[in-house]
């Protein structure tokens, strides 16, 4: 293991700088240091669902997710480092097939609701797309692995399909949007 940190506060970030992984110091409003806090605030979010009771094989599924976000954090605080991998982005390809094959089709869109599980779900997808444009905007003046992005735009899928499992699972069921309560009535 690496450095442990005898003393939490270090009085190095009371100028509004933080040292990133390589030992540069940035502004703590850099768009690196937003990328990578929102990563590590999309894994709080899914640690928030980890705290409802959850399917055995979601459980699983979503805390080897915690540790590629914190990969992927590291990625993003270390210039030039690379976590995430390709195989990263095809596993959760396969976990998608594997959720969202038995689930119906969606013929129209559905609220983020059905149940306290399903909601905590989308919330952490939330969090995941901003990260994603996060890391876009970023990548803009800054090198950014494709994978990176490419594996949270496939995270924030799967939490959507996993939503709907779980709002099926605890018998709320999916809240579909009424495109039609405002249409005036005849």
């Amino acid at each position: 293991m690496g450095n442990r940190l005898s003393k939490i506060y270090t009085r190095t970030g009371d100028d509004g700088s933080t040292g990133l992984g390589d030992g540069s110091r940035v502004s703590k409003d850099s768009a690196r240091v937003g990328a990578y806090g929102t990563v590590d605030e999309a894994n709080s979010a899914i640690g928030v669902l980890l705290a409802v009771d959850l399917p055995d094989d979601v459980r699983t599924l979503l805390t080897e997710i915690q540790h590629q976000m914190f990969d992927l954090g590291g990625e993003l605080c270390i210039p030039g480092h690379a976590a995430i991998e390709d195989a990263d982005i095809t596993r959760l390809e396969q976990q998608l097939d594997h959720y969202n094959d038995p689930l119906p089709a969606l013929k129209n869109f559905i609220l983020p609701a059905g149940g306290e599980a399903a909601a905590r779900c989308h919330l952490a997808r939330t969090i995941v797309r901003r990260a994603e444009r996060e890391c876009v905007t970023l990548s803009h003046h800054d090198a950014v692995r494709p994978q990176a992005i490419r594996y949270l735009n496939r995270l924030s899928d799967l939490l959507f399909v996993l939503a709907r499992v779980l709002a099926r699972r605890d018998g709320h069921g999916e809240v579909l949007w009424d495109s039609a309560r405002r249409r005036p009535q005849a």
